[in-house]
């Protein structure tokens, strides 16, 4: 069937006893029907007939666009869910993986339930550990640009960085501490420090967040608070 491009519902029934009309109700009077008013009505008749038809077909019509557009949608909405899932899967990959590079400088105290400095759980500390861990698997020798320009050959132990400088947790930004703060309650859960530790730690992070200085004009009353824990 033909898409409908105007509304059947908004026709409005011509008026067939017009001159306008005059050579259909004459070619009707010529096949028998009786005089021109009869004429007239037989083509308002046939009009309304047509428009009635025309009317069911713009209603399926309309439903087969609203069926259409929904489930256009829940394609849409699913392959937007299925994107986010994957992400999040990503996010906790890489998160993991993070967690990974960098438990060789910060499990053994946690394990020993000692405290260990906030800036392996920053952003930055898991990104130091990261490089360190890369750098410290090639083996041998590899070619460095020397003083002069010239490429030589170096052993790749004499490139590493044997040690990443550690941000005291007094030297924090605030964005580090609710970077690493997070991250430090989930390990010390992993490796199941008492439940009475956890809490404190959280209750005592929890004020320093909520206290009155933490959102100050005054940068010295910020770092006060993180000078503090």
């Amino acid at each position: 069937m033909a898409i409908l491009l105007d509304n059947p519902n908004d026709a409005i029934i011509p008026d067939f006893t017009t001159g306008e009309h005059g050579a259909a109700r004459a070619r009707l009077i010529a096949d028998g029907v009786a005089n021109d008013a009869s004429a007239a009505q037989l083509l308002a008749a046939l009009w309304t007939m047509n428009n009635n038809a025309a009317k069911d077909a713009w209603a399926e019509q309309v439903q087969e666009a609203a069926r259409t557009a929904e489930e256009a949608q829940r394609l849409a909405d699913e392959e937007e869910q299925q994107r986010q899932v994957a992400l999040e899967e990503e996010q906790e990959a890489a998160r993991k993986e993070d967690h990974k590079k960098n438990k060789a400088k910060f499990i053994p105290k946690l394990k020993a339930g000692e405290y260990c400095e906030l800036h392996y759980f920053t952003n930055v500390g898991l990104a130091d550990a990261r490089k360190n861990l890369l750098s410290s698997e090639p083996k041998g020798m590899i070619l460095l640009p020397s003083e002069d320009g010239q490429q030589i050959w170096v052993n790749a132990d004499e490139t590493r960085d044997t040690k990443s400088a550690v941000t005291r947790d007094e030297n924090l930004s605030w964005e580090q501490f609710n970077e690493a703060a997070p991250r430090m309650i989930i390990a010390m859960k992993q490796h199941e420090w008492p439940k009475d530790r956890v809490d404190m730690h959280v209750q005592f992070w929890s004020a320093l967040q909520n206290h009155r200085w933490r959102h100050s004009f005054d940068t010295l009353k910020q770092r006060a608070l993180l000078l503090y824990q």
